[in-house]
């Protein structure tokens, strides 16, 4: 038997011994685990929302900087054809 597949079985035993234990505990136990779910789903939400912010302020901030190399190259492109208009009249 490979060690993956001692692993597998491993796991399996665990989540089967947590099964059991979990159907014969007690309801105010069962509601702790409930709880301890909840609360660690809500930290992932939370967690992946913090995320997805973070990744949308540096997108708009890579946006806001290429707009405004943008605008500067713009402006200095329309300076060089004025001076030019300027050199040639």
């Amino acid at each position: 038997m490979g060690n993956k597949t001692k692993g597998l079985l491993a796991l399996v035993g665990i989540g089967a011994l947590a099964y059991w234990k979990y159907k014969n505990s007690s309801d105010e136990d069962k509601q702790m685990v409930k709880d301890k779910i909840n609360t660690a789903k809500d930290n992932l939400n939370k967690w992946s929302s913090d995320l997805k912010d973070k990744a949308n302020n540096v997108a708009s901030q890579v946006q806001d900087k290429a707009n405004s190399v943008a605008s500067q190259a713009q402006d200095k492109a329309d300076d060089v054809a004025n001076k030019a208009q300027e050199a040639v009249s």
